[in-house]
Formats: structure tokens, C-alpha cells, sequence
């Protein structure tokens, strides 16, 4: 092509800003970046051609001037990928030249896109389309120039336009290699030069081995870490294939050695930009939630599998509480019972040629609504009655009362961290009401049902409520508690018996969950957790069975999760044991003893044998109701341990033994007292006629011992019969666990310490007998129950007799004040036999308990009047002793018998009353007034409640002695001066002299029974006693007196001569014969005693 018509071809750029040539000479503006250009040319011939950078417009005429002018846009912009088409110019002759120069001035408007049209005899259009950008700009004058040619042919072709693919996205895959190099503190300092010369070295060899794989797009160096020295970087690739990075790992092994050896394979991880997927997207405690994963961006390669970590540590499969299921590209993690503890970070790993991670962030779980709300309750049916409902929430929550889809209107009830309503139901009719208390803005409710009934109810107390005959009533827990407590009414007792009580704490709830996913690594701060919330509420978890039993789950799985066990991770477990097994747990440890499937107190003895056999060092701890020391011997070992449990193990030929010794002073609270002899099919499983009379030793050595010796001082010296050394055996009643003597035997029992001798080591004490034995117990129930009939006979006989001959026998002050007191000792004798009887029926039906605990109340009163009653029998008898001394000692002092008949009921029933008294105030408030088991008596072992009947009785069983003896002095030395009063005094002597020690025996005899509960003859000497004490008062009392026998046989014989002149074969003589025979009997006795009185004395005393 010649020069000439170079200079013909002008290529125009279409941009944002123009630059202004000579006229004479063509010109070729110099093109800037523009936003997006769009030009439309209407040509003979026309080419479109594309262009990221600018549009060139090429255009030859003949004789003709060429114009250029710029519009604004009117159409849509298309952005493509960079194509450029080739344009062909093809010139055949020419035959002259000339050149015009016009003057044009072209302006582009600032808008989004700019719009080009363009006029010439031949022309070519090209389109271009970039980013939209607005441009303002400004062009002073474009200069065009025409030449006049012979003949211009032009020629364009092009090919056709194609949508460029979209930029492909650059993945990252980090990556860490190992290397065999001294790690140097500087290669954590990005600016020195060490880390700078291994970051070259390291950079220059990846580059060289990752550029090869398809899509790649750099590789560098992100960071040195420790553990030789661990290299982490990153390739960035628009492709990832697997195969291709595992086979690039390989070889980097061999390109980096001259840099370092590699000591573990290259590891890749792709981190994934998007979270796993969380449902619900509102948590609460106690429920499930979701976590899904997957499925992977990328391509992991082969073999891929699952793997699940929280807080960093790996979900395994056996974790109780997270359960995972997976396919090949995805995977779902379940948490059940959700806790607070569960909050935090999770990842999901797809594990294969390359590690693809995933991950969440639970920020918060909030704790469950704890609604609190009876569950079903009893009404008695009173159309027009109210019956209030209570609901009660975390202050956390609110609350609203339903009638099925109906807002009951409701009034707040204040109380304080809770938010609590009541609703007042007015009572419509008698059929079955449900209620639903819901909490706002959730889905937890909780249903109330009102179960009404006509007639009147059989039990009904504060808690339970009212209810017939096998009614079981619901009721909710304390504030601070989950759960529930149900009742049964007893159609025996008239009572609510708890049989099941759910009701837990809060916070150990709470434990109770997180101590599912315990390892190693957490263990111990959860252990000083529970420590802590343990001595926190201290004060409540006594009377909750359900947070006891809690509690030694929580214990026994610390105990199988740790492996080693330090001084302080002991004493944290110590201090929390202290406070589940003291004196004040008793009731509830009773009342799990009494389920036949819990086996709680196996479980807690069970942990600490586990924890003894992982002790770390030696070192000795005490609690209030625990002493734990570990330590070495050589050879043997002799030791007490305190003053009650002392160990001796002999010769052992071993050197340097780790023994361990637990002595847990109140496990007598805790622990069954079953053997293996029980039998489990009874109706009560708590009583066995057994008592662990000794504090509970755990001794754990790491040799084999034969022969052990220990010795123990009794907590209940009373105790005597049938010690037992025993050892606790877990696998007895189906792993429920016993005390066994196998291989234990007794030695002695001396100064109330007994020793045992034991071939082998684990937990120990000794059982010894609570009970007078069965053998005996049959006995004393004929003899009980046979001589309480004769004695309640003897005083109804005795009263009828006294009300028969009153007036006859009750002529002077001293005969009306004797018979007085025998006629008020009697009746005080009657009320008291009547209350035993009534008492027995209460004790019968406590059988049905757990530990044969009595009812509180019924049995309260019972005892009350029998202490009463009693007491008056005694201070009766008192009365008659001090009316002896006064009539005798005091001759000259005379006293009105209304006198004398006031301060009589004042010392009889007064002082009774008085003592009766404050023994309840006394003892009531710590509910030791009474026996807590199998009798209605007063309380001996816990406040001696029993010594305010005994002291009382044996002061006046003394007092009457020493009236009996002044008064025989006295009258020795002197005799009476009218015989009717003389005869009154002998008789009450008599009955003084007589009576008092019988019951002063008697009683002595019932103290015995509480200091030595064991003593058969004990037992049956006061059963004969007691149960006759009626029988002697109609004896000593009346039939001894001789006037009454007089009386009676009179009367008799004139009777039987009415109805029998003949008297050979009379009735009514024989019917009296016993009673003439005893006259008789008197008479004779008296007969020496009345011929000396005759010559002082005006009347016979018969």
C-alpha cells in the first residue's frame, strides 16, 4: 500500500476525549477509557465490531464532504467480554487527489451511555459496549478532509459477534506442610529477614509445583508456626480437582527438600463461605435443635466422610446427647436435651482428598419456660364455689390462663424472681374442667385439670388439696424447681401418701444434662462447678429426693470419666458428698431406699470406690462427715483413723503400698440395711430389724491383702444383738447391691467396740438387730393385747362397783377423798388404755409407708392423751399418798372435804395438764415430739420426750414410799381415834403400798425397753405389767376393801334369799362367793388389829 493512501485511511476512536488536529494532515486521536459507547451508522457497506477500549471508524469519499455528529443515547447497553473483529481494505486505482478541510465541531453529552451517528458515502458501524460510567466531554474542532480520487473501491469483512463466558471465580485451598527445621522465633516476625528468606525460598518452590494444575492462579506463603516449623499457605486456583492438588502434595515432598524435609503430608482445607443451616432458629433448654452440613462447593475427592467438633473437641459417636446421620455429600447433627453449656461454636468437617469445613455459631440458648401449675386436682362440687388456679413462670416469661381457645381474665400475683397469675373459677357444674395455662409468644403450656366430686372429701391438706378414696392428685414443685409431685389418697388414713416426686433444682437439672458430654478435658471445672452450686443450695437439697439422686448420676459419671484424681479435684468431690449424706437427708434417702429399682446409695458408695482406685499423691482430707487420707506402708499397716474405726493389716512382705481409707461417719443415714438374706417381694423394702450401728469404712490398697483386722465403737450402744461384720456387695438383687458377710467374720463386742476380721478390702461396717426377733414379737402381742382386755374390764368392773356402793362407803371426808382418787386413777387409767388401743390402729395402718413412718398428726394426738391421761393415773395416786400423810402426820389440821376435793382435781388433772403441755412446745417445733416409726409414743432417741411421763412417775412412785413409811411409823406409835377414818387409812395404805410399786415396776420396766431395746424379758416383764394395771387397781383398789366386799355379799344374800328361800341351790350367794371368800380373807387379816382397836374405838371396822 502506498503512502499516500496510508494517509487516506484515518482510524476515528470514539472516547471521552478529543484532541484537535491540523487541518492539513490527518489525524488519529489518541483514545481514553470510556464508560460505554453505542454507535449507529447508516452506511452502503457495514461492519459491527466489538471493543472493551474504543470504537474505530474508517471511511473513504469521492468529491464529497464527511460529516461526524454526536447524540444522546436511546438505547440498551450490552456488556460482552474483549472481541475484536479484522477489517479488510481493498484499493484498486486512482487518479487524482484532492483535499478538503471542513471545520466540525462534535460535542458528547454527559449521560450513562453515549450515542454516535455518523453520514459518509461509504462507511463503516462498529458497536461497542464497556462499564457504563458518566462522562462530560468537550471538543473545540475535528478538521476532516476529503479527497477527490479517480476510482476508490473499498472492501470490509468481519466475522460474526460471540458473548465472551463469565470470569471464573478463584477458590482458596489452605494448606500446611511440616518441615524437619529448627524453628526460630524470628519466623513470627513477618519484617525480619529470616522469615523473609525461608518465605522466598518456600514461595519459590510452591509456585513451581502448584502452577501446573488447571486453573491456577497463585500460591504464597500466609505464616510460620511451631512444631518443627509448620508452613501454612494458600493456592488459589478457579478449578479445584482433587487429583490434581493430592498429586501436586506428593510431589512437594520431594521438590521443597532442599529447603527442609517434610515430616507429615501436606494437608488441604477449603473453608466454606456460607453456615450450616440451624433449626429452630429460637433455642431452649430441654429441647432438640439441628444442625445440617453441606453439601460442599467443591469437589473433596475420594472416600469423603463426616467428622463433627464443638468448642474445638470431636462429637463422638458415643456421646449420649448427639447423634449424627450422614449420606455422602451432606450431614445432620442432633443435640437432644439441650443445655446452656451447648452454646458455642460448632464445625463440620467432610473429610477425603481435600478437608471441606463448615461451620455455626450458637450465640445464645435461652432457658426453657419453667411453668409451674397443679396438674390434676380434687374439688369438692359447689356450683356458684370459686376455685382459684395459679400459674407461675421465670420473670423471663408471662403467663395467660385458657378455657380452651377463651383468654381467661386473670389477676397478678406478686412474688418475687417469678411472674405469677390466678384465675378465680366461679363453678358452673360438676363435670370435668381442663385449663391450660400458656406462656406469650411460645409454644409451652401446660394443662390444668379440675376433677370434681360430690359428698365430702376423705383427705385435704395445703398441699394435695381435697380428694376421695384412690384419688391421685398432681401438684407442682417449689419456686426454684422442675418437676412434679404426685398423691394417693389412702382410704385407710384418710391422708395423701406421696408416691412419686419428681421435683428437681433447677441448676442440677441443668448439671445433670451437661455432665452427658464429659471427658477428661472438662472435668474438672465442671466438678468445681457442681461444688459450687451444690454449697449454694445447701439448705434445700436435703428434702429433695429427686436432686439427691441427681446429684450421684452426676457423681458416678465424674467418677468414670476421670483418670487421674488430684488433692483438690478430691475435695471438691468431698465437699459436695457432705452435703447429700448428713444427718438431715435421712427422710429422703428413705424414701429412695423404699423404690425397688433406684439404687442411688449403691451408686454414691460404688463412685468412691471408682475415685479411690485413681488417687495422684498422698494427702488427707476431712469433711463435717467425711475423713479420705491416701498414704504408703511397708510391710503392715496399723492405724486409727479416729475414734471410732481403727485398721490393722499384718505382715504383708510388700514394700511401698498405696492404701486409701474413706471413712464416712454418716453413711448409717444412707445406705439400705438390707443383707442377703432379704426378701425383696415385702411390702416395705426399708425394714429389715437391722441397723448400721457403725460408721461405713471404704479401704483400697494396690496389693492383694488376706487378712485385715478392724474394730469400730457403736453409734447406738444400746444395740447388743447379733452383730454382724459385713461388707457391701453391688452385685447382689441385680446390681441393687446388699451387706454380705462373706469372708467377714465377728470377733468381739467388748466396751461396746466390736472387731472384725475380714480376707479381702472394699467397703465395711457392721449390722447389728433393732428389733426384739420374731420369735418374741408374737408373744408379746398375745400378752399385750390379752391383758389390755382384762385391764379395761377390770376398770369398767372397778367403776361400776364404786358407783354401786358410793354412799354406803363414803361417809366421812377421808373415805369420800380415798374413793375419789381411786375412782379418778381408774378412770385416767380407762381414757389411757382406750388412746393405746387408738394408737396401735394408727400404727397398724403406717405399715404401708416407707420406713413405717406414722401419721404426724393423728398419732400426735394420741399420744398427747395417753401422756395425759397417765400422768393423771399417777399424780392420782400422788393425791391418795399425800391425803394418807395428812390425815396421819397432821391430826390437829382439819380441811374441808370441797377443800381437800379441789386441790385433788388441781394436782390430778392439773399438773398433768401442765406437764402434757410444754412437752409439745418443748418438742413439737423440731418434730420431736413423737416417734417418727412403728409406734405412737413419745419420742426416746432424738429429744427424750419419753422422760416427761417417766421423771413425773417415778418422783411420785419415790414420794408415795416415803408417805408409806412415815404413815406406818406414825401409826405405830399411836392409833386413830374414830375407826371409819381408821379403816379409810388402812385401805389406802394398802392400796398406796401396793400399787405404787406396781407401777412404779411398771414404768421402771418401759424405761428399760428404750435402753435396751433387744432384751427379750425386758420386753415381756412390761408388756404383763402394763397391760394389768387395771386388773390391780380393781384388786388393791376395791375388792380389797373390806366394807365394799361387805357391801356386796349383803346385798347378795338378800338378793338370793328373795328369790331362793331355801338357799340350797342359790344363785345369787354362789355368784358372790369370790367376793366373800376375799372378805373373808381381809377379816382374818385384820382380826388381831381390830381386837386391839375394840377397847379404844366405839364401832367394829367390819
Amino acid at each position: 500500500m502506498s503512502p499516500v493512501l496510508n494517509q487516506l485511511l484515518i482510524s476515528v476512536f470514539i472516547f471521552t476525549d478529543f484532541t484537535a488536529c491540523p487541518t492539513t494532515t490527518p489525524t488519529t486521536p489518541t483514545p481514553t477509557p470510556t464508560t460505554s459507547l453505542h454507535t449507529n451508522t447508516t452506511p452502503d457497506s457495514t461492519t459491527s465490531t466489538n471493543s472493551t477500549t474504543a470504537t474505530f471508524v474508517t471511511g473513504v469519499t469521492s468529491a464529497s464532504t464527511f460529516n461526524t455528529a454526536t447524540t444522546p443515547p436511546t438505547t440498551e447497553i450490552i456488556t460482552t467480554a474483549p472481541s475484536v473483529s479484522n477489517a479488510t481494505l481493498t484499493t484498486h486505482s486512482i487518479s487524482n487527489t484532492t483535499l478538503t478541510t471542513h471545520s466540525v465541531s462534535t460535542t458528547t453529552m454527559a449521560t450513562p451511555n453515549i450515542f454516535t451517528t455518523t453520514k459518509a458515502a461509504s462507511s463503516v458501524s462498529t458497536t461497542t459496549t464497556t462499564p457504563s460510567v458518566s462522562t462530560t466531554t468537550t471538543t473545540p474542532s475535528v478538521s476532516t478532509t476529503t479527497m477527490d480520487t479517480t476510482t476508490i473501491s473499498t472492501s470490509t469483512t468481519s466475522k460474526p459477534t460471540t458473548a465472551a463466558p463469565t470470569t471464573p471465580k478463584v477458590q482458596e485451598i489452605l494448606m500446611s506442610v511440616t518441615l524437619n527445621k529448627t524453628f526460630k522465633e524470628e519466623y513470627t516476625d513477618k519484617d525480619s529477614p529470616e522469615y523473609k528468606d525461608l518465605e522466598k525460598d518456600i514461595n519459590d518452590t510452591l509456585w513451581q509445583q502448584y502452577q501446573g494444575i488447571k486453573g491456577f492462579h497463585s500460591v504464597s506463603v500466609r505464616g510460620f508456626r511451631q512444631g518443627s516449623v509448620i508452613v501454612d499457605f494458600t493456592v488459589r486456583t478457579t478449578q479445584v480437582i482433587p487429583a490434581q492438588i493430592v498429586e501436586a502434595n506428593k510431589k512437594l515432598e520431594e521438590t521443597i527438600k532442599p529447603v527442609a524435609t517434610v515430616l507429615s503430608p501436606v494437608v488441604a482445607h477449603y473453608y466454606s463461605p456460607t453456615f450450616m443451616m440451624l433449626s429452630p432458629k429460637t433455642i431452649y433448654t430441654a429441647e432438640p435443635i439441628k444442625l445440617n452440613c453441606g453439601p460442599p462447593e467443591i469437589d473433596v475427592g475420594t472416600n469423603p466422610s463426616f467428622l463433627w467438633k464443638f468448642k474445638g473437641v470431636e462429637i463422638t459417636k458415643e456421646t449420649r446427647r448427639f447423634q449424627v446421620f450422614s449420606s455422602e455429600k451432606q450431614s445432620t447433627l442432633t443435640v437432644s436435651n439441650v443445655n446452656l453449656a451447648d452454646a458455642g461454636f460448632y464445625e463440620c468437617i467432610l473429610r477425603g482428598d481435600i478437608l471441606f469445613h463448615q461451620n455455626k455459631m450458637i450465640e445464645e440458648i435461652k432457658a426453657a419456660p419453667n411453668i409451674q401449675a397443679p396438674g390434676e386436682i380434687f374439688v369438692q362440687c359447689q356450683v356458684g364455689g370459686i376455685t382459684s388456679l395459679n400459674c407461675c413462670v421465670q420473670s423471663l416469661y408471662n403467663v395467660q390462663w385458657f378455657d380452651g381457645s377463651v383468654t381467661l381474665e386473670s389477676v397478678t400475683v406478686p412474688v418475687q424472681g417469678q411472674n405469677c397469675i390466678k384465675h378465680d373459677y366461679t363453678m358452673t357444674s360438676c363435670n370435668k374442667k381442663i385449663f391450660t395455662c400458656k406462656v406469650e409468644e411460645s409454644i409451652y403450656e401446660h394443662k390444668t385439670t379440675l376433677t370434681f366430686f360430690q359428698g365430702a372429701p376423705l383427705c385435704n391438706d395445703d398441699v394435695y388439696g381435697e380428694g376421695r378414696a384412690n384419688d391421685r392428685a398432681s401438684v407442682t414443685c417449689d419456686k426454684g424447681q422442675q418437676g412434679y409431685k404426685t398423691a394417693v389418697c389412702l382410704e385407710k388414713t384418710g391422708k395423701w401418701k406421696k408416691d412419686e416426686d419428681t421435683c428437681i433444682l433447677l441448676e442440677i437439672n441443668e448439671l445433670l444434662s451437661q455432665s452427658a458430654d464429659l471427658n477428661t478435658g472438662n472435668v474438672q471445672e465442671f466438678t468445681r462447678n457442681l461444688t459450687r452450686v451444690v454449697k449454694k443450695k445447701q439448705e434445700v437439697i436435703p428434702d429433695s429426693s429427686a436432686t439427691i439422686s441427681a446429684i450421684v448420676v452426676i457423681l458416678n459419671t465424674i467418677a468414670n470419666v476421670s483418670e487421674v484424681v488430684s488433692e483438690d479435684f478430691m475435695q471438691d468431690i468431698l465437699e459436695t458428698i457432705d452435703v447429700i449424706i448428713g444427718e438431715d437427708t435421712k427422710e429422703s434417702w428413705d424414701f429412695l431406699n423404699a423404690y425397688k429399682t433406684l439404687k442411688s446409695s449403691s451408686e454414691l458408695l460404688g463412685s468412691l470406690e471408682t475415685l479411690s482406685d485413681k488417687q495422684n499423691g498422698t494427702f488427707t482430707i476431712r469433711t463435717q462427715n467425711i475423713r479420705f487420707r491416701t498414704t504408703t506402708f511397708s510391710n503392715s499397716f496399723n492405724e486409727e483413723l479416729n475414734d471410732n474405726v481403727s485398721i490393722k493389716i499384718p505382715d504383708t512382705g510388700f514394700n511401698s503400698i498405696f492404701i486409701t481409707t474413706i471413712t464416712l461417719f454418716t453413711l448409717n443415714y444412707v445406705m439400705p440395711t438390707r443383707d442377703s438374706s432379704f426378701n425383696f417381694s415385702h411390702v416395705n423394702t426399708t425394714d429389715t430389724g437391722n441397723a448400721i450401728n457403725a460408721a461405713v469404712l471404704l479401704v483400697k490398697v494396690n496389693e492383694t491383702i488376706h487378712n485385715v483386722s478392724l474394730s469400730y465403737n457403736k453409734l447406738n450402744t444400746s444395740l447388743s444383738l447379733k452383730p454382724q461384720c459385713v461388707f457391701w456387695n453391688f452385685f447382689l438383687f441385680d446390681d441393687r447391691g446388699a451387706w454380705d458377710d462373706e469372708g467377714c467374720q465377728f470377733v468381739s463386742d467388748i466396751n461396746d467396740t466390736v472387731t472384725c476380721s475380714c480376707n479381702h478390702l472394699t467397703s465395711f461396717s457392721i449390722l447389728m438387730a433393732t428389733d426384739i426377733p420374731e420369735s418374741s414379737k408374737f408373744v408379746l402381742d398375745v400378752i399385750t393385747y390379752v391383758g389390755v382386755g382384762i385391764s379395761l374390764a377390770s376398770l369398767v368392773i372397778c367403776l361400776i362397783i364404786e358407783g354401786y356402793v358410793w354412799r354406803e362407803v363414803t361417809k366421812n371426808s377421808t373415805a369420800f377423798m380415798r374413793h375419789v382418787c381411786i375412782v379418778n386413777t381408774a378412770l385416767s387409767l380407762l381414757i389411757a388404755d382406750i388412746c393405746f388401743i387408738i394408737g396401735a390402729s394408727i400404727t397398724k395402718q403406717s405399715f404401708d409407708k416407707p420406713n413405717y413412718l406414722v401419721a404426724i398428726g393423728p398419732c400426735s394426738a394420741a399420744t398427747f392423751f395417753m401422756h395425759f391421761f397417765y400422768l393423771g393415773m399417777f399424780f392420782w395416786m400422788l393425791v391418795s399418798g399425800l391425803l394418807l400423810f395428812y390425815r396421819t402426820v397432821m391430826i390437829f389440821s382439819h380441811m374441808s372435804k370441797w377443800i381437800m376435793l379441789a386441790i385433788g382435781f388441781i394436782l390430778g388433772y392439773g399438773c398433768p395438764l401442765i406437764i402434757a403441755v410444754i412437752t409439745v412446745a418443748v418438742t413439737s417445733p423440731g418434730k420431736g415430739y413423737i416417734r417418727k416409726d412403728k409406734t405412737c409414743w413419745l419420742n426416746w432417741f432424738e429429744t427424750k420426750a419419753l422422760l416427761a411421763l417417766v421423771i413425773p412417775a417415778l418422783t411420785i412412785v419415790v414420794i408415795n414410799i416415803l408417805i408409806i413409811l412415815v404413815v406406818l411409823y406414825k401409826m405405830l406409835r399411836r392409833n386413830t381415834a374414830h375407826t371409819e377414818e381408821r379403816h379409810a387409812l388402812l385401805v389406802i395404805i394398802r392400796c398406796v403400798a401396793i400399787l405404787t410399786p406396781l407401777f412404779g415396776l411398771t414404768w421402771s420396766l418401759g424405761v428399760g425397753t428404750m435402753v435396751s431395746p433387744k432384751d427379750e424379758g425386758i420386753h415381756i416383764a412390761f408388756a404383763f405389767f402394763n397391760s394389768l394395771q387395771g386388773f390391780f387397781i380393781l384388786v388393791f383398789g376395791t375388792l380389797f376393801d373390806s366394807k365394799i366386799c361387805a357391801r356386796l355379799a349383803g346385798r347378795g344374800r338378800t338378793i338370793s334369799s328373795g328369790s331362793n328361800p331355801t338357799g340350797s341351790t342359790s344363785g345369787g350367794t354362789s355368784s358372790l362367793s369370790g367376793l366373800n371368800f376375799i372378805n373373808r380373807l381381809l377379816k382374818r387379816q385384820n382380826y388381831s388389829r381390830g381386837a386391839n382397836s375394840r377397847s379404844n374405838s366405839s364401832g367394829s371396822e367390819s
